[in-house]
């Protein structure tokens, strides 16, 4: 296989592959297995240690990808009136590299629980484990990227990843040329990200639609009903 294939593959075929597989997997599991839907908390060991981790952990990566989706999906003209692609790059690493600390100091709490204490990691299936570690890998990544972005403050790779996450979403060919000059880090972890989707209906990770349910529900209107 030559590189161009390789290329073109994990960049304009493999993304597709990945999501085709989240939103299938994510409906064959919620439609045959509905009881094995749920994170499998370890909540009654080391509770305070789990405590902290994930609260430091999830809500650093809602920012992270809220930051994701917000940053890269948006139109240009809904933006360029606002910020300039070198002020538009720098409010995203300020806001995701911050995020990105948090989020990784409690998944590193987390993944320390799973490892070190013995009940847990006899508790703890290989998964579980597994999971935690792509996670971990995948926020490292997105931090090793920002000193890259401090070196070329014009904003020009931003704008690059950018269209080719909107070219992903709206299925315009040829897209994977665009990261093609993109340095190792960010392709590796384009590539991870992808894989996060492919691994979610078969891991713990699927707990996020519920995540996403609980959302919106939070937002319904709601009838209180007091008893007398």
């Amino acid at each position: 296989m030559n590189q161009h294939f390789i290329q073109s593959f994990l960049f304009g075929i493999y993304p597709y592959i990945c999501l085709a597989i989240w939103l299938t997997g994510s409906l064959i599991r919620f439609d045959r297995e509905q009881y094995t839907w749920k994170s499998d908390s370890s909540q009654l060991l080391r509770r305070r240690q789990l405590r902290l981790g994930s609260n430091l952990f999830h809500v650093g990566v809602l920012i992270v990808i809220a930051g994701h989706f917000a940053g890269f999906l948006a139109p240009h003209w809904m933006v360029s009136p606002f910020l300039n692609a070198s002020q538009h790059q720098f409010v995203a690493m300020a806001a995701g590299g911050s995020a990105g600390i948090v989020a990784i100091i409690g998944l590193s709490i987390l993944l320390y629980r799973r490892l070190a204490d013995p009940r847990i990691r006899i508790n703890s299936k290989r998964a579980d484990i597994l999971v935690l570690v792509i996670l971990w890998l995948q926020l490292a990544l997105g931090l090793a990227t920002v000193p890259l972005s401090i070196a070329h403050m014009d904003g020009a790779m931003f704008e690059v990843l950018s269209d080719y996450v909107k070219g992903i979403v709206t299925f315009q060919p040829g897209v994977a040329a665009l990261v093609a000059q993109a340095p190792l880090v960010y392709k590796i972890h384009i590539a991870l990200g992808f894989t996060i989707f492919l691994v979610s209906p078969f891991t713990r990770l699927v707990h996020i639609w519920s995540g996403l349910a609980t959302i919106t529900y939070l937002f319904r209107p709601h009838q209180i009903v007091r008893k007398r």
